[in-house]
């Protein structure tokens, strides 16, 4: 079965969630993602799910994209959020379960990945019993989040080779990845046995993914259709046009274009 795709809530905040699903369901889309567990009852009427969850919210902060699992010092409180979310994310029949690397904070990338592997062997046995996959989602550091340690594909593909279980993968974001190192399609094609989600955006700006910006979209998503990735493309710019939703209809039409 081929990919299908998918929207970021957060794009799209200025909607009610039903809003959304609706005009998501019209266009074709099959998910949407970034929702936490108990929200996804509002979207089942229209024939979606939710491929991946929201960040964790915790008063402490963390498990957030900035304070996560390369610092020991919050593996404790790591495992308590994921002891109830990755249930809670099993029950709604939210396939992946995002993580986070967290900032660097001035350790270096191995110090981070031991301490990743290290917090993550933890909750691994929790999302094997449950069946979810965790993903870690790949994100810049030049330009949006700034100091994140899982900025770069081989880092994130040295963690699962790590891990060593189909339990833990990667969220392939394409905006992030073409700001800091490009090549996607080959690193696509070397690594999506790693990679269990993906996003889209364009660059520069994070916008839709016209001809205005570099990436050539068709070339992607016919290079994934290829591999014979059958997960979700979660559209997750930030749409300029007056009517958001032709944007968001002219991405899915481009990628529906190519399987």
């Amino acid at each position: 079965m081929p990919y299908s795709q998918s929207v970021s809530r957060w794009c799209f905040g200025d909607y009610s969630l039903e809003k959304l699903a609706e005009r998501a369901a019209n266009i074709g889309l099959k998910g949407i993602d970034l929702l936490h567990p108990q929200e996804v009852s509002a979207i089942r009427p229209f024939g979606l799910s939710c491929p991946v969850t929201a960040a964790p919210e915790h008063e402490s902060g963390i498990g957030c994209i900035e304070r996560a699992f390369n610092h020991r010092e919050h593996h404790d409180t790591l495992y308590k959020i994921y002891q109830e979310l990755i249930p809670a994310a099993a029950e709604a029949d939210i396939p992946n379960v995002i993580t986070f690397s967290g900032n660097r904070e001035g350790i270096s990338d191995q110090q981070g990945l031991d301490n990743c592997l290290l917090g993550l062997e933890k909750i691994l046995p929790l999302a094997e019993e449950h069946n979810v996959v965790l993903v870690m989602e790949l994100l810049n550091s030049k330009i949006d989040h700034p100091d994140y340690q899982c900025d770069h594909t081989d880092w994130g593909v040295e963690l699962c080779r790590k891990i060593g279980s189909p339990r833990f993968k990667l969220l392939y974001d394409i905006y992030h990845m073409q700001v800091m190192e490009g090549d996607v399609i080959s690193t696509i094609r070397e690594n999506v046995q790693y990679l269990a989600h993906f996003h889209t955006a364009g660059v520069p700006g994070r916008n839709e993914l016209g001809s205005d910006q570099e990436l050539n979209y068709p070339a992607i998503a016919k290079a994934l259709a290829s591999t014979g990735y059958s997960g979700f493309v979660g559209h997750e710019f930030i749409p300029t046009a007056p009517d958001p939703f032709s944007s968001l209809s002219e991405a899915t039409q481009a990628w529906t274009q190519q399987l």
